[in-house]
């Protein structure tokens, strides 16, 4: 029996552009889920910190993104730089801290970074990227440029001062920023309403006289129209804007975590929303992907993170000798610094 439609309307979306936006988010899934199975195996170290079950924020927040923006985001910014256009073969190969890795492996999952990209990195510290994203916004500002600095951070951070100091500021200086708020219910372990008495994260911002909305960060075609209503107003010299995508993350906090904080029967009811799965459904429930699309989408994708992990696997560890590089700045070529000989300009 043929599956019965939906009697939603159909998405004002083109099949070019379903086939995208499921790639996209095929593209975050798997490398996080590689990701998982290569830590497990050792060959990823330290922490990491996975986006599965939020694929739809990137996705969608990206698309409103031109190439003069910057991008601000968390420890959990795989999807981030993938979908901005950082290659999967330099993210893989930072986690498993090679040299070919953005940031030649000394950054790890949590730093990715990338200039040419307008990449400002991964940030460690909850909060951390909030007065960063700020200096950038003054920046274009201050200079003239046509761009918008994109700050993703969970909503743990707005319990951080640096959260209330970068809302006004970017207020009272107008600047060109949009914030979007990842609110995925749990700051680490700690439930919202545990650690908030104000739960509803708009009315933070509209008491800076931020223009703000919560949009279903489930659902990537409700988000890409809320960042590009968002980005709109911010780039037309309205100021700051802040958007909160209320979406989910289905793993732990990190792949340390215990996760003793909530129960599994909530984490299966908020996987029948999963992303992907609701995305693709509906699509084809209006004729806009077919399962062959998807099938052949996936076989892309596999192929992409198979030659990533590949190209990581193959790559190289820096030397010892070299683990000081950088960690102020290199010596003037033929200088020498500590007793030790001047390293060659970074590549």
């Amino acid at each position: 029996m043929a599956k019965k439609k939906t009697n939603a309307s159909k998405p004002t979306v083109s099949p070019e552009h379903a086939r995208h936006l499921l790639h996209q988010m095929l593209r975050i899934r798997r490398m996080e889920e590689r990701a998982a199975e290569l830590y497990t195996a050792e060959k990823i170290r330290g922490f990491l910190h996975l986006y599965i079950g939020e694929e739809a924020v990137a996705v969608g927040v990206m698309e409103a993104a031109a190439e003069q923006d910057a991008i601000v985001a968390t420890y959990r910014e795989h999807g981030h730089a993938l979908v901005r256009g950082m290659p999967a073969r330099a993210i893989m190969a930072e986690m498993f801290g090679k040299q070919e890795g953005c940031c030649r492996g000394r950054g790890g999952s949590m730093h990715l970074f990338d200039r040419t990209l307008r990449i400002y990195g991964g940030n460690a510290i909850v909060g951390g990227g909030l007065p960063l994203a700020v200096g950038l916004g003054l920046a274009d500002a201050l200079q003239g440029r046509d761009g918008v600095t994109i700050c993703f951070f969970g909503e743990g951070a707005v319990a951080e001062g640096e959260f209330h100091e970068s809302m006004n500021l970017a207020e009272l200086w107008q600047l060109p920023v949009l914030f979007v708020c990842e609110n995925n219910l749990y700051a680490m372990g700690t439930a919202l309403d545990r650690s908030e008495s104000q739960t509803d994260l708009t009315e933070k911002a509209e008491s800076y006289k931020i223009p703000s909305k919560a949009v279903d960060g489930m659902d990537v075609l409700a988000v890409e129209a809320a960042a590009r209503r968002a980005m709109d107003e911010v780039r037309s010299g309205q100021g700051p804007y802040f958007l909160e995508c209320r979406t989910y993350r289905f793993r732990a906090h990190s792949m340390f975590d215990p996760e003793l904080y909530r129960e599994k029967s909530e984490v299966d009811a908020w996987k029948q929303r999963d992303p992907i799965a609701t995305f693709f459904d509906r699509m084809k429930d209006h004729d806009l992907l077919s399962d062959a699309d998807r099938k052949a989408l996936e076989a892309e994708v596999n192929e992409e993170i198979d030659d990533a992990v590949a190209f990581a696997e193959a790559g190289t560890l820096e030397p010892v000798d070299a683990l000081t590089r950088f960690v102020y700045s290199d010596a003037p070529s033929g200088a020498a610094s500590n007793g030790q000989p001047a390293a060659s300009p970074a590549s």
